[in-house]
């Protein structure tokens, strides 16, 4: 395997259980990095994830770009700052490529990465609990690429109606705590269940039978009338605990009026 490091095999961690919410399906995945000890550190954050299969290690980003053509994976993980060519740059080549998560020690990156459809942006040195959060986020999209469930909804009056399966689910816009961006996904969660539509948490945001909720953060946005506490960094949506991102802490004040 081209760049693959000698040591490879020699990290171990013992595989966590499968994220919850999923289905015990395997996804092909490339780890590329120019840096030996930052390839073999997400390799072995990587082999805690049955659902990961690493195919290819690449210390190269047109190495991996040629992997690519050849057996395309589900899933990127990319440093950005590459000699040859760069994450981005890479990622821009491989958009078919179902989810990438860049991985870099440059946060200044962010903007552009989700520029080029990633689904997460890690800063290094990356801790375990984060890239479990990234894990988990990336467990669930794509069982939702490939399965394709609850993909169809329609919105009437108070109600959202979802499509699952044969039969539609009918949630009351009232009983919505809050919604969670998956790509191009939304999660709709309410306190028994959580849904998925084919829509981005912005469209679903420009729709006025959502102007009750406020977005909070890249990842959410929630109604105003669960609300029960209100910090400068989380939001408490009845007992669950959602993060307030920088640039919308002025809906702070909004929530307020």
């Amino acid at each position: 395997m081209q760049g693959q490091p000698k040591s490879l095999y020699l990290l171990y961690m013992p595989p966590t259980k499968f994220p919850p919410g999923t289905t015990e399906n395997i996804y092909s995945c490339f780890v590329v990095d120019d840096e030996e000890i930052d390839r073999l550190s997400t390799l072995s954050f990587c082999r805690r994830y049955p659902f990961l299969q690493v195919t290819g290690v690449y210390a190269s980003g047109l190495a991996a770009l040629e992997a690519a053509r050849i057996h395309p994976p589900d899933v990127l993980l990319l440093d950005i700052d590459m000699e040859d060519i760069s994450g981005l740059e890479l990622r821009e080549r491989l958009l078919t490529v179902p989810a990438c998560i860049f991985i870099t020690a440059y946060p200044d990156y962010a903007v552009e990465s989700f520029e080029k459809a990633a689904l997460d942006f890690l800063v290094k040195p990356i801790s375990a609990d984060r890239f479990a959060q990234t894990m988990e986020r990336l467990a669930q999209y794509l069982v939702l690429h490939y399965k394709a469930r609850l993909l169809d909804y329609t919105l009437g009056g108070d109600a959202v109606f979802i499509k699952e399966g044969h039969h539609q689910v009918k949630i009351l816009l009232h009983e919505i705590l809050y919604l969670e961006a998956l790509k191009d996904y939304t999660g709709i969660v309410t306190a028994t269940k959580k849904y998925c539509v084919l829509s981005t948490l912005t469209g679903l945001l420009e729709q006025e039978v959502f102007s009750m909720f406020v977005r909070i953060h890249r990842s959410y946005a929630v109604q105003k009338n669960y609300i029960t506490k209100i910090t400068p960094k989380e939001i408490f949506v009845n007992d669950i605990v959602l993060p307030v991102g920088g640039v919308y802490k002025a809906s702070l004040n909004f929530i307020h009026s």
